[in-house]
């Protein structure tokens, strides 16, 4: 008999270590955001990945506090983009000022030049000044007058938004959307959660006690670790026919893009690593199908009439793809 598991490509040491830094980082948010333990491994995964994550919610519900808490359990640069309407690219990029003493330009850098950069409220902004963020989000890189300045790996981006019918918002464009690895919500925490938030931040906020569990160098080995996990050539075809898929239903205008399908891959892989595998199971897979391909796929005519959201979309699909079996 055949399973998903093949020759061992990571080492049981490098497993153990990437694993138990993973939960350590997990372990280490929960102290600060209560009941949203799905939530907080998806943020952890995509920055195992190198991926970006979007938080969308109304307000109040912790998408600040989730960001600030991984970022805190890093030693990575951090940067805050609070965005208003009236905030410009170059505030977000940088600009280049004249020195009339060297008569030379030198070049400023914005916030978006920082390891972890927390985008705040993103879509308040208007579409010009989102769009400053597509090339460091996918090129890790920001382009200044025709001068091109690198970012320092990690490079990772969470973004949080309220929802598209508040005052005050513009709803991000598909090629901004497809950046994001995934797209999460929050939620309202449930009566005991909500007790126990209360009773954490009664005298002093658990944010102020969270402390350094992982450096950049780790997470730069993590993430090439991460490469190395063995996806079966059934998984394979099982993360294609589900991306597929969403092209072809009569409910969607707009499917997935291919870079839907290789962050699904990847964030398999990553989901296994935290689970102490060196292999991917379809399990794996199917959790991470919602989070993935929801903020990809965008509904017909049709489908809205139909009162079919993206979710509902994406749990029929998996419902007609049956889970791979080992042979």
């Amino acid at each position: 008999m055949m399973d998903f598991q093949e020759k061992a490509l990571v080492t049981t040491k490098n497993l153990d270590f990437a694993a138990n830094k993973s939960k350590d980082i997990i372990e280490n948010i929960k102290k600060v955001v209560i009941g949203k333990d799905s939530e907080i491994e998806f943020c952890v995964i995509a920055l195992l990945c190198g991926g970006h994550i979007l938080i969308e919610d109304v307000p109040g519900l912790g998408k600040t506090v989730l960001a600030k808490s991984l970022a805190n359990s890093t030693d990575l640069s951090f940067s805050r983009i609070q965005f208003t309407p009236d905030l410009l690219p170059a505030d977000v990029t940088g600009v280049s000022i004249y020195n009339q003493k060297t008569e030379t330009f030198n070049f400023m850098p914005g916030p978006i030049i920082s390891q972890f950069v927390l985008a705040d409220e993103i879509n308040r902004a208007s579409p010009k000044t989102q769009s400053a963020l597509l090339e460091a989000m996918d090129e890790k890189q920001v382009t200044i007058e025709n001068t091109t300045h690198q970012i320092n790996p990690p490079f990772f981006v969470i973004a949080t938004q309220n929802s598209v019918e508040y005052e005050g918002t513009y709803p991000l464009p598909e090629a901004q959307l497809d950046r994001f690895m995934f797209k999460i919500n929050l939620g309202y925490p449930t009566k005991e959660d909500e007790l126990n938030i209360l009773s954490s931040q009664e005298k002093t906020h658990p944010l102020e006690q969270i402390t350094q569990v992982v450096t950049a160098k780790e997470i730069q080995e993590i993430q090439e670790l991460v490469k190395s996990i063995f996806v079966d050539e059934l998984i394979r075809n099982y993360i294609v026919d589900i991306i597929r898929s969403t092209r072809k239903n009569p409910n969607v205008s707009l499917g997935s893009s291919p870079r839907g399908g290789l962050n699904l891959f990847r964030s398999s892989q990553a989901l296994a690593l935290i689970r102490g595998r060196d292999y991917v199971l379809p399990d794996d897979v199917k959790s991470l199908v919602i989070p993935s391909l929801n903020h990809r796929v965008l509904l017909s005519q049709s489908g809205e009439m139909n009162n079919i959201n993206s979710y509902k979309l994406l749990s029929e699909i998996l419902d007609k793809h049956p889970i791979p079996e080992a042979k």
